[in-house]
């Protein structure tokens, strides 16, 4: 083991309020010697390699989740139909909204394994599975084997990042690269001199991250690296030059696409740039929330490691010379990318509870280090906490995640939503948004939408065929239609997809009175 000595210690006060805050971080809070610890435990290799595989990948077949599962299924499908690797199609239209590299991993995962929705749901595992070994392989130069350990472990079994994590959402595989560029990056500014082949790394994990999601994986790396060296003071001086071959790595994995589509859609990049990247951050049109709305996600979907949350505050804040120590600079770091990937989402108008993924394991490595130096009390917890979180894992990948997946799947019901939408000829028409599951299990890539908003289109496409079979996606949907129907249309057929709610009160309350994305179907015919 080859030990990395930090800066002595100089117990001089600041001399300004400006040098007072990095004074603070880098003298008082994470003063501890930096370690490099090469070793690889055979046993905890395997178990961080077989206990997050046996929870991901044998309970990967169930129904889609709507809206989010069913459309980044389609997406990749049409696409893989259509021979088209450049421009994203969702029921027939492009879709611009994201870029394209889950759509080619889910597209390479249906050539090799035919098209299902567990073969959809293999990239975002391998994703999990490739973030959790890398806090293992790579975070233990920076916390130590038995921190990067219990780091991998924990997170291992936290349903709020391995079961959130897994679904086909774009937020799992962000994760994986944000957190893969973090812990290289770490390693290239430790020392004296830039290590290129770490900050190669770093750059390459970014660029995907670019092409998972946007510009925003830039975002989650860039600055915390910045800020931390302006706290600390301290790591190889990086410089314009390798700024320039960072940032040019990252735009060569990127550019051939967005210069592809740019030529075949011209409004994309304003649109996705602009409308999706900027305008959604400052000036949010949908999952508006107010600013505390992580914090409480953050508790409860870090559990069971959120429980030695006191302990490690306690950890954080002592004043004893042993546990000031063990605070090392590589600990303050993750604390701070994971916090400003917290801090960067909390700003944003638009949220969602999984836009905060990225910033799990960065926080797990450091509660991984927490343990690691804590005596034996604290280690038996937390294994105690780790073994409840694995059955609780395995609960829900085994039997809770498929049962609620089936009772809220628009095709929890599939024969009866064939009966009258399996045939290819028989127009379909989606009210007031689309109905993408439908799509993907049926194999159709012509379900049209119109939104509420737009009553009149919706009328006007029921007047194009003389038969017209809707799904209604809303609960009063179907009512609002009977109303606003003009004398040469009418309802001859109605299925409700909805539940008696006669289960016990928690039980509606979980499911819900309809499926999510189909409450009813509607045949109409024009007279």
């Amino acid at each position: 083991m080859a030990t990395v000595t930090a800066a002595p210690v100089t117990h001089a006060l600041p001399r300004s309020l400006a040098a007072t805050v990095p004074w603070i971080w880098s003298r008082i809070l994470f003063s501890g010697e930096s370690r490099i610890d090469s070793r690889i435990r055979v046993l905890s290799l395997i178990a961080v390699v077989v206990l997050p595989a046996l929870l991901l990948y044998p309970t990967l077949s169930y129904r889609l989740l709507e809206p989010d599962e069913g459309r980044y299924a389609e997406i990749p499908r049409e696409m893989l139909e259509r021979g088209d690797w450049v421009v994203p199609h969702l029921q027939g239209q492009p879709y611009l909204d994201k870029p394209p590299l889950m759509y080619w991993l889910v597209m390479l995962s249906y050539s090799i394994f035919g098209v299902s929705d567990w073969a959809a749901r293999i990239p975002p595992a391998l994703a999990i599975h490739g973030a959790i070994l890398s806090l293992y392989l790579v975070g233990r130069r920076s916390i130590g084997e038995r921190g990067a350990f219990w780091a991998a472990l924990l997170l291992s079994v936290t349903p709020g990042f391995v079961t959130m994590g897994r679904l086909l959402i774009l937020d799992g595989l962000l994760a994986a690269c944000t957190t893969i560029a973090v812990l290289a990056a770490v390693e290239a500014v430790r020392g004296e001199t830039l290590k290129r082949g770490w900050w190669i790394l770093a750059a390459v994990a970014v660029g995907f991250g670019v092409l998972t999601k946007g510009p925003v994986a830039l975002i989650l790396v860039a600055i915390p690296i910045w800020l931390h060296r302006r706290l600390a003071g301290s790591g190889s001086a990086i410089g314009w030059k390798n700024l320039t071959r960072f940032l040019g790595v990252a735009l060569a994995i990127n550019l051939p696409w967005y210069a592809a589509i740019g030529l075949r859609e011209p409004q994309f990049l304003r649109y996705f740039f602009w409308d999706h990247n900027v305008l959604r951050f400052v000036q949010p049109f949908d999952h508006i929330r107010p600013v505390w709305f992580y914090l409480p996600i953050l508790i409860g979907g870090m559990l069971p490691a959120s429980l030695l949350g006191f302990g490690f505050l306690r950890f954080l804040l002592s004043g004893s010379p042993d546990r000031s120590q063990r605070r090392t600079p590589e600990l303050g770091f993750f604390l701070l990318a994971g916090g400003w990937c917290v801090f960067f989402f909390s700003m944003a108008g638009s949220k969602l509870p999984t836009y905060i993924l990225p910033a799990f394991p960065l926080l797990m490595l450091a509660f991984g280090a927490y343990v690691a130096s804590r005596p034996r009390a604290v280690v038996r917890f937390a294994a105690v906490i780790a073994v409840f979180g694995l059955l609780v894992t395995a609960q829900l990948h085994l039997r809770s995640i498929p049962w609620y997946a089936k009772v809220r799947s628009p095709m929890g019901e599939p024969e009866k939503v064939a009966k009258y939408c399996g045939d290819p000829n028989q127009p379909i028409l989606c009210f007031p948004r689309s109905c993408d599951s439908v799509g993907f299990y049926l194999k159709r890539d012509d379900l049209r939408a119109a939104r509420s908003k737009d009553s009149r289109e919706f009328i006007a496409m029921l007047q194009e065929n003389p038969r017209t079979v809707v799904l209604f996606t809303h609960r009063h949907s179907l009512e609002a239609l009977r109303f606003s129907l003009p004398p040469n249309l009418k309802i001859v057929e109605v299925v409700s997809f909805r539940r008696e709610k006669n289960e016990g009160e928690w039980f509606d309350l979980l499911t819900a009175e309809t499926p999510w994305g189909l409450c009813d179907l509607a045949v109409v015919e024009r007279q």
